[in-house]
């Protein structure tokens, strides 16, 4: 996989939600889901997985798919940030997981959005659920207009 800035390094955290929302764009369209793009990023810059929804089934999420390309069992996960265009779900009818929940079973230990999701279809506490269970959140809603973009078809 590719390689960018370090994670938390200068700006490196906009560069990696612009590349999530840059795959956001290659969601297939759907009227009852959003479209987010998600990127794992290890500690050196290192992509080590990337995702969209419906990448390759139409109930897929975006941090699902990405996740699904990285080993299990990758050391590099545990300092690794997943990086969201949408907040991870935290409540979902296609899946048994919703994204928080799996984010949850791995050792990644920083996640950074662009938007907080809206309540269109659910109220989603995905951010609060990963903060309660320990792990660094960060919410980055100046990036957000990228996303609301790729989702104003949902937004009337």
């Amino acid at each position: 996989m590719s390689a960018g800035p370090a994670p938390a390094a200068g700006d490196a955290d906009a560069h990696w939600l612009r590349r999530t929302v840059d795959l956001s764009r290659l969601c297939p369209p759907s009227d009852t889901a959003f479209s987010v793009g998600c990127v794992v990023v290890a500690a050196d810059g290192t992509v080590l997985g990337e995702g969209y929804s419906r990448r390759d089934d139409p109930h897929d999420h975006a941090e699902e798919a990405a996740l699904r390309d990285v080993g299990p069992d990758d050391p590099r996960l545990a300092g690794a940030t997943l990086y969201s265009s949408l907040e991870p779900c935290s409540s979902r009818s296609s899946r048994p997981l919703p994204c928080a929940s799996l984010i949850l079973t791995t050792p990644v230990p920083r996640v950074v959005f662009a938007w907080r999701e809206p309540s269109v279809f659910v109220d989603c506490v995905g951010a609060e659920r990963l903060r309660a269970a320990g792990r660094t959140v960060l919410e980055r809603p100046d990036l957000a207009d990228g996303v609301r973009e790729v989702n104003a078809h949902l937004l009337g």
